[in-house]
């Protein structure tokens, strides 16, 4: 168990690298040699996984995606939007199947990846992150389940120099009861795009939310699908997907973070104890809470310039 290090599935020497050129090519041919063994020409499952300037990230993410254990046939598409480092030649080295989406966001990114999927369910990912061996096939097999539209993961940080595992630790223990709560009645506060999955004909139906300057496209995409059937979790710690600290760093310091997510909890608790009512989530406002924290993210910007 990884409570207080870095799972040991992650292999060391790619949590180590800085650059893309510090990886051996032995290391880049392992990994498009296995894609070919996995990927799938009919694919049960697509995992779709947006990209801007990711080209050391999204070897790492892949290395571990390769490592899937399971019977589930599936894709791996990349969605290049407009990456302007060497993102698209490491994808075409490896033989990645890709499309290049030229209007920028994370919304028609998505879009343009579903639109492209084969696969029934699609799978959601984020090129930052690591992905343990049984990923895959839990995730599909709850989406098989009936009336089930929408499953979401659960996630934690990478340890680093800077901060140690066990400070993530303890901060992820608060975080898994308050996510409990929340999917009684609003799972869709939970559900991000690093582990997501839906049944691609409901995803379609839904259009994907490109909602410019606010918080929360990846639950507003889940609360379009709760119309659809139910939202499940997968739980368990070893389902885990694995992040770096790249948004916690965003904002500062750890004690920083900290403090921002419990003023935020703070002010839209009482919500948790009823349903979202039924609304447009492609024009609808974000509630005061995801406003504050806008705010304080663009105050800490604009006073931390360099």
């Amino acid at each position: 168990m990884s409570f207080f290090k870095n799972p040991s599935w992650i292999n060391p020497e790619m949590l180590a690298f800085n650059t893309l050129d510090e990886v051996p090519q032995s290391v880049l041919d392992n990994i498009k040699e296995k894609l070919n063994q996995l990927v799938s020409k009919e694919p049960e499952v697509s995992i779709v996984i947006p990209v801007w300037n990711e080209e050391l990230n999204i070897v790492k993410a892949l290395s571990t995606l390769v490592q899937a254990k399971t019977n589930v046939p599936f894709e791996i598409i990349v969605v290049n939007n407009n990456s302007t480092d060497r993102t698209q030649q490491v994808l075409d080295s490896l033989n990645v199947t890709s499309y290049l989406e030229k209007a920028q966001g994370i919304g028609p990114a998505r879009q343009l990846g579903q639109v492209n999927a084969k696969g029934k369910y699609i799978l959601m990912a984020d090129a930052d992150c690591f992905y343990p061996t049984g990923w895959v096939e839990n995730m599909t097999r709850i989406l098989r389940k009936k009336n089930v539209a929408c499953v979401y993961g659960r996630h934690s940080f990478l340890g680093t120099k800077k901060n140690s595992r066990w400070q993530f630790f303890m901060y992820e223990r608060l975080r898994d009861m308050l996510v409990e709560f929340r999917h009684i009645k609003r799972p869709y506060l939970n559900s991000l795009g690093m582990s997501m999955g839906y049944v691609k004909e409901y995803g379609l139906n839904a259009g994907f939310i490109d909602h410019n300057n606010a918080w929360g496209e990846d639950g507003r995409f889940c609360f379009e699908l709760m119309r659809y059937g139910k939202v499940n979790m997968l739980r368990g710690f070893k389902n885990r997907v694995w992040t770096t600290t790249r948004t916690l760093d965003k904002e500062g310091s750890f004690v920083r973070s900290l403090i921002v997510r419990v003023l935020l909890e703070l002010t839209r608790f009482t919500g948790y104890f009823t349903k979202m009512k039924p609304h447009d989530t492609k024009s609808s406002k974000n509630p005061p809470s995801f406003l504050f924290r806008f705010k304080f993210f663009k105050s800490y910007k604009e006073t931390h310039k360099y």
